[in-house]
């Protein structure tokens, strides 16, 4: 008789108190949305070579000489920069919404982008072209830039140990605008050809032709990059709250100081090749937490994937949506973006509010 009573109770046991369903870990939740985004980054990569002012027959691209010069001088390469721009903006995005714990943080809203925009101007404006160990002063002078930009938003909204949010966005409005004032006037002074290339740092723009700035811009960009993701689970701690990732080990001076100058570089880098390019830091992380859930050791690699896919297909829409022009890609970036903070801004009031 033991023995089903035993069986019995232990049968009760289990019904009433059954096994929870517990999430998936962030390995497979990370491999998941990598997998999903990689076959997304795929497709936008082939539309974005076989779309344009003119179609491209991928299958002529090595029997037709036109055909090839145009897919290796003119659409590989904008295909290829829109993808590392991309990247470098929407992991810079999430990264400095995990750093700051506001869903409202993006390179262009806090006045980086104009930041290095303003830099890569004025060394054009001088004619500081010639490279620095090797590396174009245009990228040191963007890194610069981006870096004091930074330094001011950060300087203005932090009180002791406290981050304010409003304090945040208004601090990168007034850097914004104060680049852009500075940008106008340097504009107005230097010689037409100089103008021009200003402009296209103020309006965002994937206008290359060759590879060799693809290149010279991916060995700098990318280990940047894999440093910035390397961070992904301290700033996944800190984006819980400070004491609690102290608590756990994570240095949150040294984390913030390395976040801090890793996002000035990848930003400084993308403006330095693209211009300012607003916004796409704001979007893809939001799609990307709305997709695969808030945990930043998933949100910050993969928006990486997610935003070389969408600034690329931004640019195909640049190229296409205007049959006799094109558009900058700041122009699309920052139609879909801008209402997106705006509608972001006004539910954060609310809920202060309540």
């Amino acid at each position: 008789m033991n023995g089903p009573i035993k069986n019995a109770g232990r049968v009760t046991g289990q019904e009433a108190c059954p096994t929870p369903n517990l999430p998936p870990p962030v390995t497979a939740r990370l491999a998941r949305a990598l997998a999903v985004l990689t076959v997304l980054l795929a497709g936008a990569v082939a539309l974005g070579l076989w779309q344009g002012t003119e179609r491209l027959d991928l299958t002529k691209i090595f029997s037709n000489p036109i055909a090839r010069a145009l897919f290796f001088q003119l659409r590989l390469p904008r295909v290829l920069t829109g993808a590392l721009i991309g990247a470098a903006l929407a992991a810079t995005g999430a990264a400095l919404q995990a750093l700051f714990r506001n869903p409202l943080a993006d390179p262009y809203a806090l006045g980086v982008s104009g930041g290095g925009a303003l830099g890569a101007s004025v060394a054009l404006a001088l004619g500081w072209s010639a490279p620095v160990l090797g590396i174009p002063f245009v990228y040191v002078a963007a890194f610069g830039g981006a870096m004091l930009a930074m330094a001011v938003v950060r300087a203005i909204a932090r009180t002791g140990v406290i981050t304010l949010p409003g304090a945040l966005l208004l601090a990168g409005v007034v850097v914004n605008l104060t680049s852009g004032a500075a940008m106008l006037t340097v504009q107005y002074v230097v010689d037409p050809n100089s103008a021009l290339r200003m402009l296209r740092f103020m309006t965002g723009s994937l206008d290359v032709v060759g590879l060799d700035g693809v290149w010279r811009m991916a060995a700098i960009l990318l280990p940047a990059l894999a440093a910035l993701v390397w961070f992904a689970r301290p700033l996944h701690l800190m984006a819980i709250d400070e004491d609690t990732a102290a608590t756990l080990g994570v240095n949150t001076h040294r984390t913030e100081l390395a976040v801090h100058t890793l996002c000035s570089l990848v930003v400084g880098l993308a403006v330095a090749n693209g211009g300012a390019i607003g916004f796409v830091g704001l979007i893809v992380p939001h799609g990307v937490r709305a997709v695969f859930g808030e945990d930043v050791r998933v949100v910050l690699p993969a928006s990486l994937v997610a935003g070389a896919a969408f600034l690329v297909l931004a640019d195909t829409l640049a190229r296409t949506v205007l049959p006799s022009t094109e558009l900058p890609v700041g122009a699309i970036t920052g139609l879909l973006g801008g209402p997106l903070f705006l509608w972001l801004l006004r539910r954060r009031q609310r809920y202060s509010a309540i």
